[in-house]
């Protein structure tokens, strides 16, 4: 289905939201992979070369917190993957460090179903946030 071109910013995020909702689990899945750890920043710059900016941007709350705080976030982000069998996604924009990491060690108690859809969810946030600033 041809959508293009877009009238309005209003217009782009609806439609994005529509192709969202309707996509499957390995849709969503596909889509995580694309994204860096929060936290690791040394991943982040070498996976993504030429967009790690915009996501070092988003994970703005992770800059100069010690590194209790990032070992913390990584053995959650570890005990996260194994878990569910994803990276951890959460629309981190405005969160503290500390704060995603109380969001990652709440959302491990999910079953897994339900984390799938919450999961989801922040990256339809994420989505948004990102069109809205082109």
């Amino acid at each position: 289905m041809r959508r293009r071109p877009f009238g309005t910013s209003e217009t782009l995020q609806a439609a994005a939201g529509e192709v969202w909702s309707v996509l499957q689990p390995e849709d969503w899945l596909e889509a995580f992979a694309a994204h860096p750890r929060i936290g690791d920043r040394t991943s982040l710059e070498q996976r993504f070369p030429d967009t790690h900016l915009l996501s070092a941007r988003e994970q703005a709350g992770v800059d100069g917190v010690g590194d209790d705080v990032l070992t913390a976030l990584a053995e959650g982000n570890a005990a996260y993957e194994k878990r569910f069998g994803f990276i951890f996604i959460v629309c981190a924009t405005g969160l503290t460090a500390a704060e995603m990491l109380g969001v990652l060690q709440a959302r491990l108690k999910n079953d897994p179903a339900a984390e799938l859809r919450i999961a989801a969810g922040e990256q339809a946030k994420i989505t948004a946030l990102r069109l809205k600033g082109m």
